[in-house]
């Protein structure tokens, strides 16, 4: 299907940050489309987490690399139960799977 735009509707880059920076601090709150992820017993901290911390992909992307090296190094003392080991090896699989989705990405978008 060929590309096609309406008058005026070419490509358009612009900064935002500036000035929703600046709403932010006033605490405005500006969005074409808000994502209610659910309730937080206390949003602010929330808020303040993602500003300061990190995005939930990133909180989420530390936790996995640890949780590869933990299992790395997993000797576990008795033999897992079924249910353990299937755990264990969904864990792994979910860690191979966004390990993939991280490559491709990264490949798609020039990155190494």
């Amino acid at each position: 299907m060929p590309d096609f735009k309406l008058p005026l509707s070419g490509d358009v880059t612009q900064s935002f940050g500036s000035w929703i920076g600046s709403l932010n601090a006033m605490g405005a709150q500006f969005s074409v489309i808000s994502v209610n992820l659910g309730k937080s017993s206390d949003p602010r901290v929330e808020e303040q987490m993602l500003s300061d911390v990190g995005s939930y992909g990133k909180q989420l992307g530390r936790i996995e690399d640890a949780l590869a090296v933990l299992l790395d190094h997993f000797r576990p003392d008795r033999a897992l139960t079924p249910a353990e080991d299937k755990a264990i090896r969904d864990l792994r699989r979910m860690l191979e799977d966004v390990a993939e989705v991280k490559e491709r990405c990264a490949a798609k978008h020039g990155r190494s």
